[in-house]
């Protein structure tokens, strides 16, 4: 599974903020990210959180054979193994050409500066061995992979227990921690690496890049030193041309950063020395009770709330009282018309009255009927001007009908009269047709 790249807003943004000398995680230019080291309950496990990038190296030992050409001298193996855990970016079962880069670095930076004694390794000439192997397992990547596990193999193995052995003749015995305490290993000197970046062809210089900013950056240069300013090895990728200065600045950069780190690793062995000399916890026993066991466990923040009833109560009494509101009116449907209820109310009795004359048609139909018309037509200008009536206004509009209402208004209808008049000539045809 291959990494997603990186869009080129993204990429513009990363580039202006480092011609600009800031960096998206806050850090100046030639500072590291917090590096903390825990150990693992046996000898030679070892966990460096660099930032977000999660590192562990597991330290073994076997008896095997020595080489021919170096009899007395015992067998070094470096493996770093990049799982998808680590990242989308690694695959299962391949080996990628960033796996081969990083061990050919490691190699270098531990086996060829001579930092371990080999010598010590030999149980019998040129018949058994010591074959020191430190695997290097990536938990997390967020970038500058080298120089976390230059840090956790360097101390892995500093942290390392070999089993004491004994020789009786051509016999080996090798014996247990019970039987006999391990014996650590010799180590002369503590190569660390140091990575730098550069953009835009050298202009610019990073030290530890994290992962966004190595997907930008034209150049990386390692340079694995020890406290003693000695350079153990020097790798430069990226096909950028690099100064005689800018090199020897890097160098000094990296004696620095050595040194700091290189009293930290001292410290943490320290440290894990005297818990284990004293009896108490160390290791995953340690980590239980301050659930350090996660990766990428955030710190609760701590939140005051011990004023919080007296400070809701003073900001309740200052506040004033909400202001009465008058509910409002009923706004009708736009295009809809409300008629008054007296107009409503005549309607209805002038059907009940037509109603009325269907049946006495046998009587009398036209005295009866030119009686009843008059008094309903009586009664409807009565219940008109005593009643109050809801005058309606209805405005055109291109867009829609908006009505509007005026509520108790005791004006007549101006169209009453025109309204009576066509109801006494409906209800006379309707005689004179019957």
């Amino acid at each position: 599974m291959k990494d997603t790249p990186l869009s080129n807003c993204e990429r513009d943004f990363l580039l202006k903020a480092i011609e600009e000398k800031k960096r998206i995680d806050g850090r100046q230019t030639y500072d590291y990210r917090k590096i903390k080291i825990t150990f693992g309950t046996d000898y030679g496990c070892c966990f460096v959180d660099l930032g977000q990038t999660r590192v562990m190296a597991q330290v073994s030992c076997e008896l095997v054979a020595p080489k021919e050409n170096r009899p007395n001298e015992g067998i070094m193996f470096f493996n770093i193994e990049l799982s998808p855990m680590a990242s989308p970016a690694f695959e299962q079962g391949r080996q990628s050409e960033v796996s081969v880069k990083l061990n050919r670095q490691l190699e270098r930076c531990l086996r060829n500066s001579k930092c371990i004694d080999t010598e010590s390794l030999c149980v019998a000439s040129g018949e058994k061995v010591w074959q020191i192997r430190v695997d290097v397992h990536m938990l997390n990547n967020d970038g500058n992979l080298m120089d976390a596990a230059s840090i956790a193999a360097i101390t892995a193995l500093c942290h390392f227990r070999r089993p004491d052995v004994g020789i009786q003749g051509e016999e080996v015995t090798v014996y247990s921690p019970e039987e006999r305490d391990p014996i650590p290993l010799s180590i002369y000197h503590m190569p660390i690496s140091v990575s730098f970046a550069f953009f835009q062809q050298g202009t610019y210089l990073l030290v530890d890049p994290c992962e966004r900013e190595e997907r930008v950056m034209d150049g990386l240069l390692m340079i694995a030193m020890n406290k003693h300013r000695e350079i153990c090895s020097i790798q430069s990728s990226g096909g950028i041309m690099l100064l005689k200065e800018q090199v020897i600045r890097c160098s000094k950069i990296a004696s620095v950063k050595v040194s700091e780190i290189t009293e930290l690793i001292n410290k943490a062995l320290l440290n894990d020395k005297t818990a284990r000399k004293a009896g108490g916890r160390c290791g995953f026993a340690e980590s239980m009770p301050q659930e350090r066991i996660t990766a990428l466990k955030m710190d609760d923040t701590a939140v005051e709330m011990t004023d919080v009833t007296e400070t809701a109560s003073a900001i309740v009494q200052k506040t004033e009282a909400p202001t009465s509101t008058v509910p409002s009116p009923v706004v009708p449907v736009p295009g809809v018309g409300q008629v008054g209820q007296g107009l409503q109310n005549s309607w209805g009795l002038e059907e009940e009255e037509d109603d009325d004359d269907d049946d006495d048609d046998d009587d009398d139909e036209e005295s009866n009927g030119e009686e009843k018309v008059e008094e309903v037509m009586k009664i409807e200008e009565e219940k008109v001007d005593t009643r109050k009536v809801d005058v309606v206004e209805i405005s055109d509009s291109e867009e829609e009908e908006v009505v509007i209402l005026h509520p108790e208004t005791t004006e007549k209808p101006k169209n009453t009269g025109s309204s009576s008049s066509q109801k006494r000539a409906a209800a006379s045809k309707k005689i004179h047709k019957k």
